[in-house]
């Protein structure tokens, strides 16, 4: 048995209840879902926040044959790694795992930095093993990035680090990654391929006794044409 007061209690929460549902605006009819909002990201994770297209051709990883050095050299920090073999497409997972290690190294230095020189924005998706052919491209699986040989991937500064520790920071991180990576610094050349692009050594400059004597013997031959 119900006393009088509870039952009007009820009735008019359950009243309330449906006025409020009445008036709230049915958002599964305006949110549309799209093919990354199935995705969460995480602040740290590795991740664009959107792209146009969530399916890509799988493509190749560029070589640089058009002579440009463009990312083989530091630019933030004072030591880094770069591609020292073959290029290689990178998972967002190695880069994170790699980032991590140099992150628990560098945590007894305070102010250190940590750059990462690449971003992984290419989507891949992989099928099923023993599929049929057809049927559409497979379903995404992770996020990657094309990296040439002689870029640079990682760098570490913001405070000054001793080159054994940042030796072997770097050792660990590398040894992380499926291709073979080399130790660089502010002083290391750019790199092309496999060759290292060293600059033009200076012209020596004319001795003055040289410069003086010129415009003495170029005289009297003007003379003589006269």
């Amino acid at each position: 048995m119900f006393s009088l007061s509870s039952l009007s209690r009820r009735v008019l929460t359950g009243a309330g209840n449906a006025l409020g549902r009445l008036a709230a605006p049915s958002t599964s009819s305006q949110t549309a879902l799209t093919p990354l909002s199935m995705f969460t990201r995480g602040r740290a994770n590795l991740a664009p926040k959107q792209v146009k297209h969530l399916r890509r051709h799988k493509g190749r990883v560029p070589i640089p044959i058009g002579g440009s050095t463009r990312g083989t050299t530091l630019a933030f920090g004072e030591w880094g790694i770069r591609i020292k073999g073959n290029g290689a497409r990178l998972s967002a997972k190695q880069l994170t795992t790699v980032r991590e290690v140099i992150f628990k190294k560098l945590k007894i230095l305070k102010g250190a930095k940590v750059y990462l020189r690449v971003f992984p924005d290419i989507p891949v998706c992989i099928k099923g093993n023993e599929t049929r052919m057809g049927k559409g491209k497979g379903t995404f699986e992770y996020w990657a990035c094309r990296v040439p040989i002689g870029r640079v991937l990682f760098e570490i500064g913001g405070v000054p680090i001793r080159e054994e520790l940042a030796r072997d920071i770097m050792r660990q991180a590398a040894a992380k990654l499926p291709c073979e990576m080399e130790f660089i610094n502010r002083s290391s050349p750019p790199r092309l391929g496999n060759m290292l692009i060293y600059p033009d050594p200076p012209k020596p400059a004319a001795p003055a006794a040289l410069l003086a004597e010129a415009p003495a013997s170029s005289a009297p031959a003007s003379a003589a044409s006269l």
